[in-house]
Formats: structure tokens, C-alpha cells, sequence
């Protein structure tokens, strides 16, 4: 028990490290069927135990993990062609929203991104499956510039390629994971020059990373026999309440 604590950050037990690696099989594998859910769920579970500073950094080098695996799993079904223009995109709105000063107000954002969300979700917008690649680095600088402000970047980018990928559910969820892993390397990139001492994470974060991985295997046997049309039913409801629980949260924070 004493080697096994002394991998462990301060604070964080035998126990509550075992939970995290178990649930990060099930996250994973919520995620690799829909596209969508296990991020959400372990940022949850992770507050019951990780330190509020250390929250968001620990979940993004975890959710770069597990989304890195998930993409490496399912390449045969990333879109190359979106990927590429979501890729620079996502740079530029990256490096806009770090060398902006004055901070959007968090409240009245997350109402906004979750009405978006969930207009996209459940409406076509006409031509927009016939992006550009220019539209569609557009669009990327937008979730990527979005994302410096508030938590959201799962749910925005499963609408945004839900719109780009219609039929094709598979290419939704490995096209998808490639944009997070993208976006959750540049926030732990972020984090990492602002100071925060990822080491003393690494053996757990290393763990949780592992089991995901078999939790995407797990998964991804779940999206092949899934019909196309019971995948979109219950990634529009998945993705609705997920949208309605961040306009809730919107609505909490600014009448606080």
C-alpha cells in the first residue's frame, strides 16, 4: 500500500484511484458507441476527488488519452478531409481566444452555446454538409475560441459534424475524436506553461488512459452493430441533455 501511495498525487487513495480507472472504461465506452457522454461524466466524477485546481487540467490530459485512442481505434473511419481544415481552425481560435483580455461572461454563454446546440441538433441547416474547407476552418475557430471560455467543447463539436455527417455515424464518432484530441492537447499544452505539475498526475492519468482504451474496444463493438437510425435517436436525446443540463447551469450562475 505505501508503494502504491507514493504514485498517487496527495490526497488521492488506493480507493477513490481504483473507482477513477474503472469508470474510465465505462466513460470511454458511453463515448466510442455515441460519440458523446463520457467526458462530461468523468469531469463529474473526477470533482468528487480531484482538488478544484487540479480538476480541469487533470480531466483534459485524460480526455487527450482517451481520445487519442478512440481516433487511433477508429481511423479507418476519420474524415482526412474535415479533419484537416477542423486541425487549423482549431489553432487559430485557439491562439485568438488566449491573447484575448477582456473575459465573456460564463453565465450568459453557456445559455447561448446551449440553445445552439440544440437548434443544430435537432435542425438541418441547409448546405451546410457542403462546407468548404474554408467554412469548415470557420466553423473550427469558432468551437476552438469558444472553448477558452467555457467547458463545452464536446457537445458543440458532435452538433457541428453531426451537421457535416449525417448518415454516417461511424465517421461522426472517429471524426470527432480527433478534433478532441486536437483541442484537449492544446488545453493541456496551455496548462503545462502555465505551471501546472502534471508529473505527480502521471501514473494515474497513465492508468485511466489504459483502461479507456479497452473501454473504447468495448465501445466501438457497440457502434458496429448499432442501426444508423437508433445511433442519431439517441445521440439527439443524449445531446439535448446534455445541452439542457449547460443551460441550466448558465441559468444557475447568473441568478447566483
Amino acid at each position: 500500500m505505501d508503494a502504491l501511495a507514493a504514485v498517487l498525487p496527495e490526497g488521492i487513495g488506493a480507493g477513490a484511484a481504483a473507482l477513477l480507472v474503472v469508470a474510465s472504461f465505462f466513460t470511454s465506452a458511453l463515448t466510442a458507441a455515441f460519440g458523446l457522454g463520457g467526458g462530461i461524466a468523468m469531469l463529474a466524477l473526477l470533482g468528487v476527488f480531484v482538488p478544484v485546481a487540479a480538476l480541469i487540467p487533470v480531466h483534459g490530459a485524460v480526455q487527450l488519452g482517451s481520445n487519442t485512442g478512440r481516433a487511433w481505434h477508429q481511423r479507418a473511419h476519420v474524415r482526412t478531409d474535415i479533419f484537416g481544415p477542423f486541425l487549423a481552425g482549431s489553432l487559430l481560435g485557439a491562439a485568438a481566444g488566449a491573447a484575448m483580455v477582456v473575459q465573456l461572461p460564463d453565465a450568459a454563454l453557456k445559455v447561448m452555446l446551449g440553445l445552439f446546440i440544440i437548434a443544430v441538433t435537432w435542425a438541418r441547416i441547409p448546405g451546410f454538409d457542403r462546407l468548404g474547407r474554408a467554412g469548415l476552418a470557420i466553423g473550427s475557430a469558432v468551437t476552438a475560441l469558444v472553448t477558452m471560455f467555457v467547458g463545452a467543447t464536446g457537445p458543440l463539436l458532435s452538433a457541428f459534424f453531426a451537421q457535416i455527417l449525417p448518415d454516417d455515424r461511424k465517421a461522426l464518432v472517429a471524426t470527432h475524436a480527433a478534433g478532441m484530441t486536437i483541442q484537449h492537447f492544446l488545453k493541456v499544452v496551455v496548462f503545462g506553461f502555465a505551471g501546472f505539475a502534471f508529473a505527480q498526475w502521471l501514473p494515474l492519468v497513465a492508468a485511466m488512459v489504459a483502461s479507456g482504451y479497452l473501454g473504447t474496444i468495448y465501445g466501438s463493438a457497440w457502434l458496429e452493430k448499432l442501426p444508423e437510425k437508433t445511433f442519431r435517436r439517441w445521440f439527439r436525446i443524449g445531446i439535448t441533455l446534455l445541452a439542457a443540463d449547460m443551460i441550466r447551469r448558465g441559468l444557475h450562475s447568473g441568478l447566483a
